[in-house]
């Protein structure tokens, strides 16, 4: 597989922009990868837009079962799900008009990476948003 990010300018150029993440998987459990990268990035001053239909509240924020569910605009949809969901997330995140689809390190699909592309998006795959995040701040 040949990963097309960006290089790490744009990456940091995207986050620096960026205000709100919706977070795909997000765990309410504190010991969870997903939880832990979140709360550095909503510690960062991120809004984070948790997106799990098996929880109510995660980090202070409400949680969304579906993107689509979201009644606010999104600039990064963050992804914490396996990859052979990620082509479903990507059609979804196309639909609410996202500007990034970022899945998280170890995670990349070429049919995602189509998907977003098609709808406009800047795809980043099989990276850590967080370690991203202090790389380029």
């Amino acid at each position: 597989m040949k990963m097309n990010n960006p290089d790490r300018n744009e990456i940091g150029e995207i986050l620096k922009k960026a205000k709100k993440i919706a977070v795909v998987g997000l765990s309410d459990n504190p010991a969870r990868t997903s939880y832990q990268v979140s709360e550095a990035m909503q510690q960062a001053g991120y809004k984070i837009i948790p997106v799990n239909p098996n929880c109510d509240e995660t980090l202070g924020e409400k949680s969304y079962r579906t993107l689509s569910e979201i009644e606010e605009p999104v600039d990064i949809v963050n992804v914490f799900r396996r990859s052979e969901y990620l082509a479903e997330v990507a059609e979804e995140a196309a639909q609410i008009d996202a500007e990034v689809f970022w899945a998280q390190l170890g995670l990349y699909s070429d049919e995602a990476e189509r998907i977003a592309k098609e709808a406009g998006m800047t795809v980043i795959m099989d990276r850590c948003i967080k370690v991203e995040h202090a790389i380029t701040k």
